[in-house]
């Protein structure tokens, strides 16, 4: 029994050394620039959107809570604090990903090829906006970081990953992934 618990504290200390390893390489590879941040919006309860969403009027679509927008300022407060060069940020036309980037850094631009596809309404539009991303992300170039403020469906379609809200994901520009950051 003993052995058993020696060997367990071992994979645990271990586990949680390579965490924080992988968190500052993840930190390094941020400061370096030129990487392309995806980030879901913060914490909007509930899926997908109503019936009558209107892409101009907020009040017909899911927003964020109290949490979904400490969770933005803190997305913020990491980036300041870490010191890490941004170029641009640009996000969704939701009103989700939108109060997530001005909470968090202020300064955003929309762009339409961040929007959702998630509801049967929009789906018709993935490709056209993957390709569009694709091309805008071919053409970016800076020695800071490109960051994109969307939702799941768009991250999940270019890096064939699950994300939570608020969840950094940074990866260059060849969609190979470098780390993610859990915000929630």
């Amino acid at each position: 029994m003993k052995t058993f618990k020696l060997f367990l504290l071992i994979i645990i200390s271990l586990t949680i050394s390579n965490q924080v390893l992988s968190e500052d390489k993840i930190l390094e590879s941020l400061k370096e620039g030129g990487k392309i941040i995806f980030i879901r919006h913060a914490y909007a309860p509930g899926g997908g959107d109503p019936q009558n969403f209107n892409i101009n009027d907020c009040s017909t679509q899911r927003n964020l809570s109290d949490e979904g927008i400490n969770q933005s300022k803190l997305i913020g407060e990491f980036f300041k604090t870490n010191k890490i060069k941004i170029d641009k940020v640009l996000s969704s036309e939701w009103c989700r990903c939108k109060d997530t980037a001005k909470f968090a850094f202020n300064d955003f631009e929309t762009f339409d090829a961040l929007n959702s596809f998630f509801s049967a309404k929009f789906a018709k539009n993935e490709k056209k906006q993957i390709k569009d991303l694709k091309n805008y992300i071919k053409n970016w170039k800076s020695n800071k970081n490109l960051i994109l403020v969307t939702h799941y469906v768009v991250i999940s379609s270019i890096l064939n990953i699950a994300v939570g809200s608020g969840e950094i994901v940074i990866s260059d520009k060849n969609y190979e992934i470098i780390g993610s950051i859990d915000t929630m």
